[in-house]
């Protein structure tokens, strides 16, 4: 069930409110990327925390977050091509 359907026993819905939903919505999930993006990159690159970042670690950081980068919008445009493609698909997703 998505949130339209939800909501629309209560009226309408603020479009102000709608907004600020839609903003929240993609903060969350940027700062979700950013926390697997984190995540992963330390597990790869971090072999033992010091005081300092050798100059491995610190290129290794950087194409770690370079490549992830990458591949996340590698996906998103596939994704999108893919649903350019089938527009019947997802239109009978929202019936």
């Amino acid at each position: 069930m998505d949130s339209s359907s939800s909501v629309a026993g209560l009226g309408s819905v603020d479009p102000q409110l709608q907004h600020f939903i839609e903003v929240e919505t993609q903060k969350q999930r940027f700062q979700q990327l950013v926390h697997q993006m984190t995540e992963l990159c330390w597990e790869k690159c971090m072999d033992k925390p010091g005081p300092k970042l050798d100059s491995r670690a610190e290129t290794c950081f950087v194409n770690c977050v370079e490549r992830f980068i990458d591949t996340s919008q590698f996906i998103l445009n596939r994704l999108e091509q893919t649903q350019k493609s089938r527009p019947a698909f997802s239109e009978s997703l929202s019936d």
